[in-house]
């Protein structure tokens, strides 16, 4: 008998191993799945958003001359000069949010914004949530093709 002895100290000692192994890997799995990755941003990306933003600070002000100027001729014509002018009339202290935006195609970006303005009637902030097609016009220009 004393040779099973050694055999089982044996299947012991690789049998707690192996547990010790799945354990450690089993607590840093968790921890991997948390590590962010990485990404690379699209060429452009940063412009599109530049623009979009510089299009968002003219409707927070109020200042339509900006805004016309970041509009496509597409977005010129399909939004009338009133729904325009209204769009940028908003005499209350108004803000916005960006969010990320994702490649639609080629030298297209589409931005999530929320739009907030105060309501009339209460105390309370209206949001509207929206998008916002940002299109690249040549030499990384970016412009509005679609109002919010």
């Amino acid at each position: 008998m004393p040779v099973s002895q050694p055999s089982n100290r044996v299947f012991a000692l690789r049998s707690s191993s192996l547990i010790l192994c799945v354990s450690f890997f089993l607590l840093l799995s968790p921890l991997a799945a948390k590590t962010p990755v990485a990404r690379t941003l699209e060429p452009g990306y940063s412009v599109a958003l530049a623009a979009a933003d510089h299009f968002l600070q003219a409707w927070q002000s109020g200042d339509v001359e900006n805004g016309l100027a970041l509009l496509t001729t597409h977005a010129k014509e399909t939004a009338k000069t009133d729904v325009i002018e209204k769009f940028f009339s908003n005499p209350d202290p108004s803000a916005y949010e960006i969010g990320r935006g994702k490649l639609l195609k080629g030298g297209r970006y589409e931005f999530p914004v929320v739009l907030i303005s105060p309501a009339s009637n209460n105390n309370r902030a209206r949001r509207r949530f929206s998008s916002l097609v940002m299109l690249d016009t040549g030499k990384n220009d970016w412009a509005v093709d679609k109002l919010p």
